[in-house]
């Protein structure tokens, strides 16, 4: 059983920053995510678009937000599940949790903090009959380990970020890379798009526009996909293949948090703004898109404050005998569970005596 401080589940940007605010106060943090990656939305869905709210950055990609975040969490050693939802919540008689993901998974801790966005993420899955039968046997929602698909023949199929920048990056791994999407134009990064354009000139990827995977085919595993081109002349065509990737992005959903018995309004979790972001059970947490109140705004930003706050609360819910005083960071520095401390440096004025 993985043993924590404040357990968070969902490893987003307010997630992966409220693992800094604990670790000011010595607090350790453990993170649970159903994506195969930190970065929630940032990472899976729109890791080139560039973002304008995030303060002191006039434009920062998502991307690289996510890479920032864990460069500055990275002294807290904060854990990680990930690719595993967090299934069920259960209250011990002594007021602590244990979670337990859908994989089996338990996580035991005194605070909860709900950090999901908008929830857990699934993925879109084309409408194909038989898709189901081979997942994990040649169709993958996710791209876990690129080097799975080393010298493999590969078909992607998608239009925006994810499947573009997957589509460049295998073109160096599979020795086949098929890019198919139902339309010409695509709606992902313009670099992205120029960069697919040179591959394709290249002959390194093989962009197959104005068509559609509709049928799989294979007996124990995937063989053949089916692509069935809106050219009607063309009609359908099989493609022997090692690997499907459908990449439509992510469905949002509330999932198994939504019986946990929490205030749910509006497809979000009801929290007290007043204080500390508390749900209507005590010990639990929700911050980030995933909360409502009040003159809620889902910002980043805003998901950033509401972490500040509630680990301020969970700090006296841990410990409360004890008086947390709040220290800035530009006078206490930032001491990290590695032994690393980064703190202002020491003007040293000597008297001079004349």
């Amino acid at each position: 059983m993985i043993r924590t401080d404040i357990l968070i589940i969902g490893a987003g940007p307010t997630g992966l920053f409220t693992v800094f605010e604990a670790g000011l106060l010595k607090l350790k943090t453990h993170l649970i995510d159903a994506l195969p990656q930190p970065g929630g939305q940032c990472s899976e869905i729109y890791p080139k678009k560039p973002i304008y709210d995030i303060p002191a950055f006039p434009e920062i990609l998502a991307g690289d937000l996510v890479k920032n975040l864990m460069e500055q969490i990275r002294p807290f050693k904060p854990g990680f599940t990930l690719g595993e939802r967090a299934e069920t919540l259960e209250k011990l008689d002594d007021g602590t949790f244990i979670v337990t993901t859908n994989k089996g998974t338990q996580h035991h801790a005194p605070v909860v903090a709900i950090a999901g966005g908008l929830g857990s993420f699934e993925p879109r899955k084309p409408p194909i009959a038989n898709i189901a039968e081979y997942e994990d046997k040649g169709v993958s929602y996710f791209i876990k380990d690129p080097e799975v698909y080393r010298d493999r023949k590969v078909v992607i199929a998608g239009g925006g970020d994810s499947a573009l920048d997957w589509a460049i990056y295998l073109s160096d791994v599979a020795s086949e890379v098929a890019l198919v999407h139902r339309r010409e134009e695509f709606r992902g990064a313009l670099d992205s798009v120029e960069r697919v354009s040179e591959l394709a000139k290249l002959g390194k990827i093989e962009m197959i526009t104005n068509a559609e995977v509709v049928g799989l085919k294979g007996e124990d595993e995937l063989e053949k996909v089916v692509i069935r081109h809106k050219d009607k002349a063309r009609g359908e065509e099989f493609r022997s293949v090692d690997d499907f990737i459908p990449l439509f992005g992510l469905s949002p959903k509330l999932g198994p948090i939504g019986s946990w018995g929490l205030e749910i309004e509006k497809n979000a979790i009801k929290v007290d703004n007043s204080y500390d972001y508390q749900t209507n059970i005590p010990g639990v947490y929700a911050i980030g898109d995933v909360n409502t109140y009040k003159g809620k705004l889902k910002l980043i930003l805003s998901g950033f404050h509401e972490a500040a706050i509630m680990c301020q609360s969970a700090y006296q819910k841990i410990y409360p005998d004890k008086k947390y005083v709040l220290k800035y960071t530009t006078v206490g520095g930032v001491e990290g569970f590695d032994g690393t401390k980064k703190e202002a440096k020491k003007e040293v004025v000597q008297s001079i005596s004349v």
